[in-house]
């Protein structure tokens, strides 16, 4: 499963290499009502045909219609006022910051690509007035920026997901999380589980899952979740994640079982406070009951998690 990101970039360097015009347009600032936000992206070819998004609708539409191909990269301040507004179904009037880029080549994208497919962190930079773009390596807390003149976008998964088990509620996990780009990696000590797991695009290591959450999920970016419903697999990841700073931790489970893990923990030392921050039952209460459901109910709590942490 592509995020958004990822297809718009594909679709822009089809385009380009079918012979197309192509405009990457980015949002770099908003005011009042904005239904995306900034570092938002469109690609619009030069027949109309658009991908990606930055608004609710009525930008779109009116980008499909004035492709300009001007060359260097420009600013474009855009205003949805209030009947505009209701109009698209938006809830009231803004404005948008865009910085618009004619691509002349589709090289640089693919690299940028092959960069994210490889799950590393890009910085790409763009200065006005400038024809091309350059790419870097972006670090783990480098983030976007525009101060009117030079705009630093950044691609790639800031935040880690380590799925304890790799059973069939973790591989829907992980393509949802992937989706939304999370860096996702799964743990398993058990050898039959990992030669069943097929997602190309997430790891599946043999350590034990406390190690696994010292050495990839134990900072303030990364979630841990304990999905195999087998207390000497799952609380091994717990005692070491809740004492730590994972800005979320989870484990399947019934109210009766949270109860008895919470023992259990109590048990093993697991301080009092710590032991307050286990999410139990995992996920938002949808009324989920296949692996797929539970796996939404899931990621719809850690976004939500993620969100007031910004």
């Amino acid at each position: 499963m592509k995020n958004s990101t990822v297809e718009v970039l594909e679709g822009a360097a089809q385009w380009l290499e079918a012979g197309h015009g192509v405009e990457l347009v980015t949002v770099v600032r908003t005011w009042g009502s904005s239904p995306r936000p900034v570092g938002s992206i469109a690609a619009v070819r030069d027949d109309g045909v658009l991908v990606g998004s930055v608004s609710g609708g009525c930008v779109e539409k009116q980008l499909s219609e004035s492709f300009r191909g001007q060359g260097a990269s420009r600013i474009h301040t855009h205003k949805v006022d209030d009947e505009q507004a209701k109009r698209f179904g938006l809830a009231c009037g803004g404005e948008l910051e865009l910085v618009f880029e004619t691509l002349a080549d589709a090289k640089p994208l693919r690299e940028l690509l092959q960069r994210l497919s490889r799950r590393e962190r890009v910085r790409r930079n763009v200065s006005i007035g400038d024809s091309e773009a350059t790419l870097h390596s972006a670090a783990r807390d480098d983030q976007f920026m525009w101060d009117g003149e030079n705009l630093n976008q950044v691609f790639g998964p800031a935040w880690r997901l380590l799925l304890v088990g790799a059973g069939q509620l973790s591989r829907f996990t992980a393509e949802f999380a992937l989706a939304i780009d999370f860096d996702v990696l799964v743990v398993d000590p058990r050898e039959q589980f990992r030669e069943a797991w097929n997602n190309p695009l997430v790891p599946v290591l043999a350590d034990s899952p406390d190690d696994a959450v010292l050495a990839h999920a134990n900072d303030a970016n990364s979630a841990v979740l304990a999905l195999t419903h087998d207390p000497n697999i799952d609380d091994l990841a717990l005692m070491e994640a809740l004492p730590g700073e994972c800005f979320y931790v989870g484990a399947l489970g019934s109210v009766r079982n949270y109860e008895k893990r919470v023992k259990r923990l109590a048990g093993l030392d697991v301080p009092a406070a710590a032991i307050a921050r286990l999410r139990g039952p995992i996920g938002l209460s949808i009324g989920s009951r296949t692996s797929a459901e539970i796996a939404i109910s899931i990621m719809a709590e850690l976004i939500q998690v993620r969100h007031s942490l910004a």
